[in-house]
């Protein structure tokens, strides 16, 4: 769907749409892993590039959510490491999807939504969690979180890494990651608007309706994420994602 017109979409699209933003109000909360399924969720009901500016303003709000409910744990010397490599992978980004065709750019996105998948059921997996701590590692994370969220709103694995490799505790990673994205969706939203056109009045009102799916379960997300043992979730969500990515590809 290239142009978002509300007067125009089907039940089984609100209802994927309504969907995904309830999952990113429990992602906002805190609970890793899941925010995949929002992006899948989204792009078959829009399409591929007209779901990642749909979903940036959405983003905003969910970071704004988490940012008032975990700003006392951001640790603000990582983001400062990693920003400036994340902002040049946004910009390489821009470069990339600004003229990239409809088909090419859903081949991109399931490509990546899958290679996300593969890289954290192999991150699970893995016995020893040791990474690389030297700046080069911060660096390529980065460029590759920046390139990622560009083009299919799709930073949190790698970022994730990152921070797991600086060993912060759950409420700081959670808090300094909410800052994180919240100035980096933020800093896109002008490319979104100006240059790939992906940001119009359309798809402003129907961010407007799914404003409160995001509340809901940011609401029903920050009970769960005290309680949940994720590790089977997270499987689920992953393989649930894969399908989704794989039918992307096949629409």
């Amino acid at each position: 769907m290239s142009l978002l017109l509300v007067t125009h979409i089907s039940t089984t699209t609100w209802i994927l749409a309504f969907a995904a933003a309830f999952v990113m109000g429990i992602s906002k909360s805190g609970l890793k892993g899941i925010s995949i399924i929002v992006v899948t969720l989204m792009a078959l009901a829009f399409g591929s590039k007209a779901s990642t500016g749909l979903l940036v303003p959405l983003l905003v709000v969910g970071d704004i959510f988490a940012v008032v409910y975990y700003s006392k744990y951001t640790q603000w010397k990582y983001i400062i490491k990693f920003l400036p490599w994340m902002v040049c992978g946004i910009l390489i980004g821009v470069l990339i999807g600004k003229d990239l065709p409809e088909a090419s750019f859903k081949y991109c996105m399931g490509g990546i939504i899958l290679i996300t998948v593969v890289m954290m059921l192999w991150w699970d997996q893995k016995k020893s969690k040791n990474v690389p701590t030297h700046w080069t590692f911060a660096g390529s994370m980065g460029l590759l979180a920046g390139i990622t969220t560009m083009i299919g709103n799709l930073a949190g694995s790698f970022s994730n890494i990152y921070f797991l490799a600086m060993r912060l505790p759950k409420n700081q990673f959670i808090g300094t990651a909410a800052w994180l994205f919240l100035i980096t969706n933020v800093f896109k939203l002008p490319f979104h608007i100006f240059v790939w056109n992906t940001i119009t009045k359309e798809s402003l009102i129907l961010n407007l309706k799914l404003l409160p799916a995001i509340f809901i379960g940011f609401t029903v997300g920050t009970f769960l994420v005290k309680y949940i043992k994720d590790k089977f979730f997270r499987k689920m969500i992953l393989i649930l994602t894969a399908i989704g990515a794989l039918l992307i590809l096949l629409r």
